[in-house]
């Protein structure tokens, strides 16, 4: 069993999760795991399908089954890893587009565990990327409360992040140390 605590940073587009798990990392001397998405569109462009959802859930899951791996047999010792998005992105993310869900990735959800999630709000101004789609306030709190409702809905710790970016990082660094 791994004594390495996985935080999960989630929330909707543009909320500044990379960012959160770039400095997180940077404090704590430690990896992350990219969000597979962006990698994904970045190759196949920005249209995308439901089966597509599949083959980004295993690739999100394989990136920190190899983060989990490495640090577990580095010389050197960590606590936490940083994990960019999980599958409830993937989940909310399809009910969103296509109204569904496939049952491989709740199946997967139910069987992961997780020592604390951290909530993106959308309190901060929105970035535009050419991989982003849905700009508009009303559609990113939507999504907002259908992650707030996921993370009530689920047992493992969470705490919503909000402010600007210092608060953000505050925030999350007093939440994650008092997962230890």
């Amino acid at each position: 069993m791994s004594n390495i605590k996985k935080v999960v940073v989630i929330g909707p587009e543009s909320t500044g999760k990379t960012t959160l798990c770039e400095k997180l990392a940077a404090h704590y001397k430690t990896g992350w795991v990219t969000e597979y998405a962006r990698e994904f569109l970045g190759l196949n462009g920005k249209a995308y399908n439901a089966d597509d959802l599949l083959t980004i859930a295993e690739g999100q899951l394989k990136n920190e089954a190899y983060a989990t791996f490495n640090m577990e047999h580095s010389k050197a010792p960590t606590k936490f890893l940083f994990i960019d998005t999980d599958l409830y992105v993937i989940k909310i993310w399809s009910e969103f587009v296509f109204n569904s869900c496939a049952n491989s990735i709740l199946t997967q959800i139910a069987s992961r565990q997780y020592d604390l999630y951290l909530l993106c709000n959308t309190d901060v101004p929105w970035v535009n990327d050419a991989l982003r789609e849905y700009p508009d306030k009303q559609r990113r709190e939507h999504l907002f409360h259908m992650y707030k409702d996921a993370m009530i809905n689920q047992s493992a710790p969470w705490v919503e992040i909000n402010g600007n970016y210092e608060q953000r990082l505050n925030r999350a660094i007093d939440a994650v140390n008092n997962i230890l």
